[in-house]
């Protein structure tokens, strides 16, 4: 018997995993309030009675016999259920465990405070253009575990990873592991950046010198990981010349092998913004090199690939003003890299819920660009706050998208921009990050 906590698209993915090869599971969720017949509903009727379902509290006698629990990544390890589970000495595993265990074929895994998406999407691409069987999943999406039955000996796949995800891996061991950088974020979680950074670091916690660990040679936390990393260690960097690795120079994306350079990429003819994506480029295609995927087929396919929907998403020009979705920017940093790449006088649309992030370094990345601050959600307060203390005094709180989108177009001339980048979490005002792009992309395409 196999316990799944968390009813949600994860939770019924990698149930429905279990339930196809031959496993008796009992579902679990803490919402009361939950129709267990819905629940079945999710289920083919052969599977209905090799499935139980409690909802509200899990009981010591409910998890005597389980083999181990499969928790969806929303469930914190510190929620009573989790402390019964392990009491009882029943193991937790996430859902790219369970994901790992059921799979076949060459898995690449992704995470990184920032970028994963982006470089996920990527590095699938090229994969698709590179084999005949490919999946890209995880927070991209699609559940590991969706797929997991349907690849072979000769299937990649590429996984986009998250610390809550990894907080509970066991054997789950890619073939290529890359961490993106490590900022602070998700703290009202993993309490300090040492714990955040160490579940960061456990992708590659099972690899040995057979496998490669891609890093970004700008962030000190990783270059000290790779001193520590069994794997074999490639570096990207957008500042520094690499003997062995891949950097930026002059416009361009260069390989290096041995101090023997060649130019790869010419920056100017990809169709994403900014240093940071640039970043991103170089962290695909390490991977893809590593992997043995031929140059032009990732030349090609970086040439021809598009920003991910949410991420720095060029949305429409009106009246002379362009406007561009960054909702997936749920954490300074990411903010940050977005104010970055916007090329001149920029209106933005920050605030949401509180992660217990501070907010300084986005302040100040602002300099002389950012024209006006507009604000909404929980954050809203604590951020002007920060921007008065910093200088910067031009802050608009408002009570919606819309209220915000009508106020930027308002004010903005032809010339200038418009970002949604909130710096902060969805939850509250919206159900996801995805919800609150798609409503600021209504609200742009409204206008005039």
């Amino acid at each position: 018997m196999i316990g799944v906590a968390g009813l949600g698209k994860s939770g019924i993915s990698a149930a429905n995993l279990l339930l196809k090869n031959g496993e008796e599971v009992v579902l679990f969720d803490s919402n009361k309030e939950l129709d267990k017949n819905v629940v079945l509903d999710k289920f083919d009727k052969k599977y209905h009675n090799k499935i139980k379902i409690i909802l509200g509290d899990l009981k010591v006698s409910d998890v005597k016999d389980m083999e181990y629990c499969v928790i969806s990544p929303g469930i914190d390890l510190e929620v009573e259920f989790v402390k019964t589970l392990k009491s009882c000495k029943v193991p937790v595993w996430s859902e790219i465990e369970l994901g790992y265990k059921y799979s076949r074929g060459d898995l690449i895994a992704v995470t990184g405070t920032n970028g994963k998406t982006t470089t996920t999407a990527l590095v699938g691409e090229i994969m698709s253009n590179f084999k005949e069987s490919s999946f890209t999943v995880g927070n991209i999406g699609i559940p590991y575990t969706d797929i997991a039955d349907k690849t072979n000996e000769n299937t990649v796949t590429v996984l986009e990873t998250s610390s809550f995800q990894l907080e509970t891996v066991i054997d789950f061991r890619p073939k290529i592991s890359a961490i993106l950088n490590i900022t602070p974020d998700h703290l009202n979680r993993h309490h300090t950046m040492e714990n955040y950074i160490r579940v960061k670091e456990d992708i590659s916690k099972n690899q040995d010198e057979n496998d490669f660990c891609i890093l970004n040679y700008e962030d000190a936390a990783l270059r000290e990981f790779a001193k520590r990393v069994k794997a074999k260690v490639v570096f990207f960097s957008s500042k520094e010349r690499l003997d062995n690795g891949f950097y930026l120079e002059g416009g361009f994306i260069m390989h290096s092998v041995d101090g023997n350079s060649t130019k790869l990429l010419d920056t100017g003819k990809l169709n994403i913004l900014g240093r940071h994506n640039y970043e991103n480029v170089m962290a695909a295609t390490a991977i893809a090199f590593v992997y043995g995927v031929p140059q032009d087929i990732i030349v090609n396919t970086c040439y021809n690939f598009h920003a991910v929907e949410h991420r720095i998403e060029f949305v429409k020009e009106v009246n002379g003003v362009k406007y561009y979705n960054d909702s997936k920017g749920t954490n300074p940093d990411a903010a940050i890299q977005a104010v970055l790449a916007m090329p001149a006088a920029t209106y933005i649309i920050g605030g949401g819920y509180d992660k217990g992030s501070e907010y300084d370094e986005w302040i100040e990345s602002f300099g002389t660009k950012v024209k006006k601050l507009v604000l909404m959600g929980a954050t809203a307060k604590k951020i002007a706050d920060c921007a008065k203390k910093h200088g910067f005094t031009d802050i608009e709180i408002v009570e919606s998208m819309e209220e915000a989108v009508k106020l930027c177009a308002g004010e903005a001339k032809a010339g200038e921009y418009v970002l949604l980048s909130p710096a902060c979490a969805s939850w509250g005002m919206f159900k996801n990050y995805e919800e609150r792009g798609k409503i600021f992309k209504d609200c742009v395409r409204n206008l005039g």
